[in-house]
């Protein structure tokens, strides 16, 4: 079920109700309502794939007391390694066990033997396992790190993993967030609901209106980047940044608003990426619950930056390269990863990957200073000219992207392949990114203008350009559904 879908406009609201009206008084109840509407939700996807989800809960809720109730490092360790054992399987199969048979055919060909490929699967990879598995297993980690003790309510746990709002494109939540909310007992908060759905408002904005109305103009150019000139490639590849940008942060924006009308707080997941000032920033603004995760479970137990220089260079070159197959099964994402590995060691080398932490561009200014500019437009260029291997279909697809942009190299006009006018999306983007910097201290909170007359003139523009610019007859999903 999409969240951008006439099926979610029915679904949400009919939970809400029942949620609020029949279920308020008994957390217990709600908990399995939520957990039934959760299954639905999933369902409406592809049902046989909820026993891989439940199989994920069932495992991780019966490991983490066994963890947690032993004595032995020795033991405590066995029992981890089951969970992420199981739950990497799981992943392993499903997202990269053709990825590893086909790379292994392509390896004995190149050397002249010719592999059979009958080894191959026709695996339908299930929408959300990224997130899930990661999600479960860090319940067992937290536990492993004496940072959380074992929940005993398996419908509590279930309701955690399978929270319908984020369980397919995250945030990945940590058990202290929101299991902690779901066993808590929640009063209904009209505030807290209001900024749910402004949340939602923006979210779909960001998805209808940025997101899938450029969506045909990317898609042609990456199709068809032999026949096109270098200034059309940089226009396809920029514009892809704004699409990836719009699709995954208006999911985050749609899910973060989704949960607050339950009475749960789910972490930010982006924090206006696009005017980091380093890669480093950005990193700390973009896909924040990917990063938090890949900081807490693979980085810091490596070392961190506490050991050498070089130990803390190898251990930032892993995370970037696991990130980027965390991303999907192929090559041309471990590139993405490794660009953004050589983009991350001189800004940690130089001490400067910590020093945006907690400020924004131009905090206490209304414009940001020529440096500042600079370095945003330098960030994003960097990040843009990765994205080439993040959208292209193979290694292959992405170097022959770029060698055209340097053969050819001249200024063309591109035409929209639906005839539509190109200013006009020139001008939507830059109206864009003029209000995400009005707005950019507060991520979650779109609409935060104290005049009633400018906030309803904005829901009033959002509302129509979504009406205006919303297509049945696109690709519809969430860029993010297939990682």
């Amino acid at each position: 079920m999409l969240f951008n879908s006439l099926d979610f406009f029915i679904f949400l609201p009919l939970v809400f109700i029942v949620y609020w009206t029949l279920f308020k008084k008994n957390i217990k109840l709600q908990n399995i309502f939520i957990l039934i509407a959760s299954y639905f939700f999933y369902a409406m996807w592809d049902w046989r794939f909820l026993f891989l989800i439940l199989a994920s809960t069932i495992v991780d809720f019966i490991i983490g007391p066994l963890i947690h109730n032993s004595d032995s490092s020795k033991i405590r360790k066995r029992w981890l390694w089951v969970s992420v054992i199981f739950n990497i399987g799981l992943l392993g199969f499903f997202k990269y066990y053709n990825f590893f048979v086909d790379s292994w055919i392509d390896m004995m060909n190149t050397i002249g033997y010719k592999a059979d490929n009958s080894w191959t699967l026709q695996i339908i990879l299930p929408i959300g396992i990224s997130f899930y598995t990661f999600q479960t297993m860090s319940y067992s980690l937290d536990i492993y790190y004496k940072r959380l003790t074992p929940n005993k309510d398996f419908i509590s746990f279930a309701t955690f993993v399978s929270f319908f709002p984020q369980l397919v494109a995250g945030p990945i939540e940590r058990a202290s967030n929101l299991l902690s909310q779901i066993t808590t007992k929640k009063t209904f908060n009209y505030i807290q609901c209001k900024e749910g759905i402004k949340l939602i408002l923006w979210g779909l904005f960001k998805k209808v209106v940025i997101a899938d109305s450029i969506a045909p103009i990317v898609d042609d150019i990456f199709a068809n980047y032999e026949t096109y000139s270098a200034s059309t490639l940089v226009l396809g590849v920029s514009l892809f940044s704004f699409q990836v940008y719009g699709d995954f942060s208006g999911y985050s924006d749609i899910a973060i608003g989704t949960s607050k009308l339950f009475g749960i707080e789910l972490m930010s997941n982006f924090k206006f990426p696009n005017f980091s000032r380093n890669v480093a920033e950005y990193w700390q603004r973009w896909h924040v619950s990917l990063s938090t995760w890949f900081r807490h479970y693979v980085y810091i137990p490596l070392g961190g930056s506490r050991v050498s220089k070089l130990k803390s260079v190898r251990n930032i070159v892993i995370i970037f390269l696991v990130s980027g197959f965390w991303h999907g099964a192929n090559w041309t994402f471990v590139i993405w990863g490794a660009i953004h590995a050589l983009l991350y060691i001189p800004v940690f080398l130089m001490g400067r990957n910590r020093i945006y932490m907690n400020n924004v561009v131009a905090e206490n200014r209304w414009f940001p200073s020529i440096k500042e500019i600079f370095q945003i437009l330098l960030t994003f260029s960097l990040v843009t000219f990765s994205r080439v291997f993040f959208r292209s279909e193979s290694i292959t697809d992405a170097f022959g992207f770029l060698k055209q942009i340097y053969s050819n190299f001249k200024f063309e006009t591109y035409a929209h392949p639906l005839g539509y006018r190109m200013i006009d999306y020139f001008i939507l983007l830059a109206l864009f990114v003029l209000y995400e910097y009005l707005i950019r201290r507060d991520e979650r909170s779109p609409f935060k203008f104290k005049s009633k007359i400018v906030r309803f003139t904005l829901y009033t523009l959002v509302i129509l350009a979504m009406l205006l610019f919303f297509d049945d007859n696109i690709d519809r999903s969430f860029i993010y559904f297939q990682f």
